[in-house]
């Protein structure tokens, strides 16, 4: 064998043939007896998941999908070896694609082009050009998305629907914005139907997705959600669906054009007028829809509707045969308007009387009223506003339970103001906007409302759901006046103040931190430092003039406390105010609930405090509940406060569930029919 190997091998004859074969495999390109034809990288997570998922928006580049559309087509030599609309163009005539293929692909072509086309409010036509393409992106990923074979639900785990989903959204927003911008300038033009004409668009709006206090008015300022970071808040709560995240701001009629809040200073009347408003910053959700039965309608088309909808209101919307989840952005109005408001320092102006303060409450609705859904009202505290309630409220409505069932209202009041004075406002402001959102109180916002008071807003919340039953004008100022005249002028000035019964819209409230029987820091030499810092409005001061003569001639005051104290004043657990305020009965039909922090978790409970509340003065015998958190003052703010509050909501729900399940029970055994008063769930 040894032989016949080196025979073989050593043949004139073997030889040349190997030198033909190899000459032969080499002019004929069979690079295979030199390297392999392919070759294997291996790629982490990452760079996988860049591959397979990046285009246009992720990295720059266009997604490895229509880098194929264009090689299927042809056309990576030709047209589209550079961006260029005649690429576009031959993408949409080239043959061999699907139409999802064509679409999406023409969709992020276009989206290629907006992204480089020049900006600028003087370049008229660069500004058309960019908003023309927008809208091109729009068309063409409504179109993947409703007007392929497939439906999205066909395509429900698929990348690439994802993407299409991206793109529309993206497309909306600044199409939507620029769009809103020319409106604003004035300069676009509108037919006599109210038709905007936009070079060779005509774009209708549709607003019926709105309530209509929002459809009466013309933002200011539409803001995109997307271009918003929060500091401040601990999460950002989003809904994933269809459609543009913006933030319409509004006129505050809560302020004046300097920014300074309006004045009513009568807070003697009996009606204190329409200080309420909403939030005037409300998300919104927008679609743009392209009229059209067929893909060539849609392609074809030179009108859009642009629909605004609220996204609290509408959790989806129909479109071509399918339900689809309209995107939403819970925190975005609701921060924008925390962050433009100049709470903080407004609320220190008012509590030492500046002229840059407030001097009546204002009732703000976090959304559009709606009749269908339970109120959550919260009151601040001491030097405080809305602020106070920044992740809190901010949680409830990021949660989708407690956001089907409950609408947030926050009440913004000046502290200075005896806490009686501000406890008489608020029960008017609060009366006056229910009598007005709901005259014939027959919706289920008119019932079930929820009370959530921090500090000081804690004691105004235990006085709406008490009785005074005559308590405290007598120990307050009954008992002490005896000369019938001066009585009388007394009761007709400050009688109501100080009788009066349980808001009835109320039967839950939460006490956070709440001061029920005063606090000994109130009367400390700081308090009594700060207390003299504190001012109250002139316009009180005069209006309660009167009224201060006749106390200070009774009391025998030396002129180092007021007839009518101050807020801080109330506060302090010798105040006669509080003392009597704490013996009120709370309305049997009435559950409430502790929520008290404790600075020093060492300390036994009942000689613990939270650096301002002694525990003695925030519990509440009868409780349902009662949570420690260890926390400071601030205690709302906290994720423990938070998730109990939560927790206490999700109860609530639950017993009118059950309770609404045992009355239909027990009417449908009488044969009675019925009808449920939950709210309804979008």
């Amino acid at each position: 064998m040894k032989k016949i190997h080196h025979m073989t091998l050593g043949h004139p004859g073997s030889v040349r043939l190997c030198l033909l074969v190899l000459i032969v495999a080499l002019s004929s390109g069979c690079a295979a007896f030199v390297r392999p034809a392919v070759k294997v990288k291996t790629l982490t997570p990452v760079e996988y998941i860049t591959a397979k998922r990046g285009d246009i928006l992720t990295t720059g580049e266009l997604s490895a999908a229509t880098d194929e559309a264009i090689r299927d087509a042809g056309l990576d030599d030709g047209a589209c070896r550079e961006p260029s609309p005649a690429c576009i163009s031959a993408l949409a005539k080239a043959d061999g694609l699907s139409d999802e293929e064509r679409l999406l692909a023409l969709s992020e072509l276009w989206l290629q082009q907006a992204a480089n086309a020049p900006r600028g409010a003087r370049k008229g036509q660069a500004n058309d050009a960019r908003l023309g393409a927008w809208l091109e992106v729009a068309r063409h990923a409504y179109a993947y998305l409703f007007f392929t074979e497939r439906s999205p639900g066909e395509r429900a785990f698929e990348d690439r629907q994802t993407q299409a989903r991206d793109y529309y959204n993206l497309a909306v927003q600044e199409a939507t914005v620029a769009i809103f911008a020319r409106r604003v300038r004035g300069v676009s033009d509108f037919d006599d139907l109210g038709v905007m004409r936009l070079s060779k668009w005509a774009v209708h709006a549709d607003l019926s997705g709105l309530a209509e206090s929002e459809q009466a008015q013309v933002p200011r300022e539409l803001v995109p959600a997307a271009s918003m970071s929060f500091a401040g808040v601990r999460s950002v709560y989003r809904r994933d669906g269809f459609g543009a995240e913006l933030v319409a701001v509004l006129d505050d009629p809560a302020s004046d054009v300097s920014g300074k809040p309006s004045k009513q200073p009568d807070l003697n009347r009996k009606t204190l007028g329409p200080v309420w408003s909403q939030m005037p910053s409300p998300t919104v959700t927008v679609l743009i829809r392209f009229p059209g039965e067929t893909l060539s309608d849609v392609l074809s088309t030179s009108e859009l509707v642009v629909a605004a909808y609220d996204p609290f209101q509408n959790a989806q919307v129909g479109l071509h045969g399918q339900d689809v989840p309209l995107a939403a952005n819970f925190t975005a109005g609701y921060g924008l308007w925390l962050a433009r408001s100049g709470f903080s320092r407004q609320s220190l102006s008012s509590l030492f009387g500046s002229e840059r303060g407030i001097d009546h409450p204002h009732l703000y609705l976090m959304q559009p009223y709606d009749p269908s859904k339970r109120i959550v009202l919260m009151v601040h505290g001491l030097a405080s506003s809305p602020e106070a309630w920044v992740n809190v409220a901010n949680e409830l409505m990021g949660d989708e339970e407690l956001r089907k069932n409950f609408q947030v209202w926050q009440f913004y009041y000046p502290t200075n103001m005896p806490i009686a004075l501000n406890h008489e406002a608020i029960r008017q402001t609060l009366g006056d906007a229910m009598q007005h959102l709901d005259p014939h109180g027959e919706d289920p916002a008119s019932r079930g409302m929820v009370l959530v008071g921090h500090s000081m807003g804690g004691v105004i919340a235990r006085l709406m759901v008490s009785s005074s039953t005559g308590t405290l004008w007598d120990r307050l100022v009954g008992e002490k006046v005896h000369d019938e005249a001066r009585l009388e002028r007394l009761r007709s000035k400050v009688g109501h103040i100080l009788q009066f019964d349980p808001v009835p819209q109320v039967d839950r409230v939460v006490f956070v931190a709440a001061p029920h029987r005063g606090t000994d820091l109130a009367g400390s030499g700081l308090g009594h430092w700060i207390g003299r810092m504190v001012r109250m409005p002139l316009t009180t001061l005069t209006q309660f003039a009167d009224v201060m003569v006749d106390l200070t001639a009774v009391s025998g005051s030396n002129g180092s406390r007021t007839a009518i104290p101050t807020s801080i004043e109330n506060l302090d657990k010798a105040d006669p105010f509080v003392q009597a305020a704490a013996d009120l009965p709370i309305s049997p039909d009435v559950r409430y609930h502790s929520i008290i922090g404790q600075r020093k978790s060492e300390s036994p409970l009942t000689s613990s405090d939270d650096g301002v509340v002694p525990y003695w003065s925030s519990h509440l015998d009868g409780a349902v509940s009662e949570k420690v958190v260890h926390a400071g003052h601030s205690v709302q703010e906290t994720p423990q406060a938070v998730v109990e509050l939560k927790r206490i909501l999700r109860e609530d729900i639950g017993e009118r569930a059950a309770a609404v399940a045992t009355q239909q029970q027990g009417s449908s055994a009488a044969g009675i029919s019925t009808f449920s008063t939950t709210p309804v769930q979008n």
